[in-house]
């Protein structure tokens, strides 16, 4: 009646008489704004992204607390007074300041401190990545499908998804990080006092809630979700090195102990929690947080929905003749992280590398059994070089974990459609995609090993090492492709179960890096894909391994082929 009556009305009340009708129309708390009305459905958002996580969120927090206890379990029980102090000289090596972290109360060893210093920070990557994952889960990937363009279009607000998948982030490392101090102070280690297990969940948690942050900021930067978790990716990796830096000069005697203070890592880690017990350091996480938080919603505020802050680049009006083939748009579409993930590499392992010589000049203070796990007695360098080779191997597999499961990503983003459409074949196009990751990964190999070869040559100025380093990094491409062949066999078959690979390489990589550590039988040790084929130059190739991961990699590669070709696809 109102919006007749100014109908009705004269030339001159027409707008005004408009205006207030919607005005009132429009529904309360939609304009956008933080305050009340940008937080509208709030609350049905999280419920329904709790319940879209009913399995997800308990896979990764029981994952972290059952890592946790195990680390805490195990070390306690084959590690007594004696073996703590022989591992104390093995700990105090800058380059496992380099990897593990600053290492606080080694000069009086106890089993709680040995845990928190060289495990905590593999749980902190844990828990970081699962931050990252699930905010970008519930907020670009939405965008890019178009989904939350539908929730949009109820009563919602515009920044009350965003906050819903921050608060459901947030709540998933708090219940881990509580999870994670309860596992350790109930566990055989015995640490005393509980407060101190309470500080290192409390700095699990503050790695995983300043993740939130930085991903809630790159998933505004970015159209597309893969781009957004390669952001925060890149931000843990940087904060990875950058801490580690740091803690290897403050091991070393250094002047560079301050970088430590610059990752988000190092803050958690310099709470030290078992002998300086500082909470202080997790108000840098705390403001870390809040500021990030702030940005997002900024950037948010004056971006479209569905669209980055930044301009995407107008392609050409014509293709390349390269992405006239499937293997030309494969690669086309791998190229972007390929060159990122490579100058990674290459920097990280010249930065590995030229720690052999600090290697060297510690080796007369090793015990017997890290000259063992290094590769046994032919020098330690060798052994340091073999171990790293591994170390990277693990890295790399990663990289391809995830290209693969771009496969799945550009089905349910309604890519690969079109492109069955043309005259390219289901298998011609998974085997393209595929092929891409197996040469990339090896590619990564490479680069790893002629960074870490350079760095080793140029430290020691031994340049008979570059050879030896380059092929015993190549060879470990063989263990990668066997978790490649793994993942297209479940994309073929069950493209839901992609997830399990992540499980075996999780699996893997601890018992290859603390299995020996451990005193776990062979058989148990042989059960990981990274402890078959040996870590040159310390150890002899296996040619039996390589051949047979290569052989189990084309089984499991054609196997998924024929899965894909029989399933139907997600859009159909």
């Amino acid at each position: 009646m109102n919006l007749l009556a100014s109908t009705e009305a004269g030339p001159g009340d027409s707008t005004a008489d408009h205006r207030q009708a919607h005005r009132r129309a429009r529904p309360r708390g939609t304009d956008g704004r933080l305050g009340g009305g940008g937080l509208t459905g709030l609350g049905h958002l999280l419920l329904f992204m709790l319940r879209r996580d009913r399995l997800r969120m308990p896979i990764w927090v029981l994952s972290l607390t059952a890592l946790t206890a195990y680390f805490a379990n195990a070390i306690a029980l084959v590690m007594d007074a004696d073996t703590l102090q022989t591992m104390t000289v093995f700990a105090k090596n800058p380059v496992m300041g380099l990897i593990t972290g600053p290492g606080y109360g080694l000069d009086d060893i106890t089993v709680p401190r040995f845990i928190v210093g060289m495990y905590a920070v593999f749980l902190m990557i844990g828990i970081a990545l699962m931050s990252i994952t699930t905010v970008t889960r519930h907020t670009r990937a939405e965008e890019q499908t178009g989904r939350a363009e539908l929730i949009r279009a109820n009563v919602t607000g515009r920044h009350a998804q965003l906050f819903a998948a921050v608060i459901l982030t947030v709540i998933m490392n708090v219940v881990a990080g509580a999870l994670m101090a309860a596992a350790l102070q109930f566990s055989e280690a015995d640490p005393d006092p509980a407060t101190s297990s309470l500080l290192f969940g409390a700095g699990m948690t503050a790695v995983g809630c300043v993740f939130v942050g930085v991903t809630s900021v790159a998933v505004q930067l970015t159209g597309f979700s893969r781009a957004a978790s390669g952001m925060a990716g890149a931000v843990l990796a940087l904060s990875f090195v950058v801490r580690g830096l740091g803690d290897m000069s403050a091991v070393a005697g250094g002047d560079l102990d301050w970088l430590s203070w610059l990752s988000p890592l190092g803050w958690s880690q310099q709470t030290a929690p078992f002998t300086l017990d500082r909470w202080w350091p997790l108000l840098y996480s705390v403001a870390a947080l809040v500021v990030l938080l702030l940005i997002s919603l900024t950037v948010q505020s004056r971006r479209d929905l569905g669209a980055g802050i930044t301009a995407e680049r107008p392609g050409r009006t014509h293709a390349g003749r390269g992405l006239s083939t499937a293997f030309g748009l494969a690669f086309r579409l791998q190229r972007s992280t390929l060159i990122w993930w490579s100058l990674g590499i290459l920097v990280m392992a010249a930065i590995f590398g030229s720690f052999s010589g600090a290697m060297a000049e510690g080796a007369d203070g090793m015990p017997e059994q890290i000259t063992q796990l290094m590769g046994g007695p032919r020098g330690i360098v060798d052994g340091y070089l073999g171990y790293m080779a591994l170390y990277m191997a693990m890295i790399v597999a990663a990289f391809a974990l995830i290209t693969v499961g771009g496969l799945r990503s550009e089905e349910q983003d309604f890519h690969t459609e079109p492109v069955l459409a043309t005259a390219v074949s289901r298998g011609g196009w998974m085997a393209s995609w595929v092929t891409v990751t197996l040469l990339g990964s090896a590619w990564l190999m490479l680069l790893a090993g002629i960074g870490e070869g350079i760095g080793a040559a140029a430290s020691l100025d031994d340049w008979d090492l570059l050879g030896p380093t380059v092929l015993g990094h190549l060879v470990q491409s063989a263990a990668v492709w066997v978790l490649i062949g793994l993942a297209c066999l479940l994309y073929g078959f069950a493209p839901r179960l992609l997830g399990l690979t992540w499980i075996v390489f999780a699996g893997s990589a601890v018992l290859s890096l603390f299995g020996g550590l451990l005193q776990l039988d062979e058989a148990v040790l042989d059960l990981s894909v990274f402890n078959h084929i040996g870590q040159y130059p310390a150890e002899d190739i296996s040619a039996e391994a390589v051949l047979t991961f290569l052989s189990i990699t084309v089984v499991l590669v054609g196997a998924g082929m024929v899965g894909f070709r029989r399933r139907d696809l997600v859009t159909a």
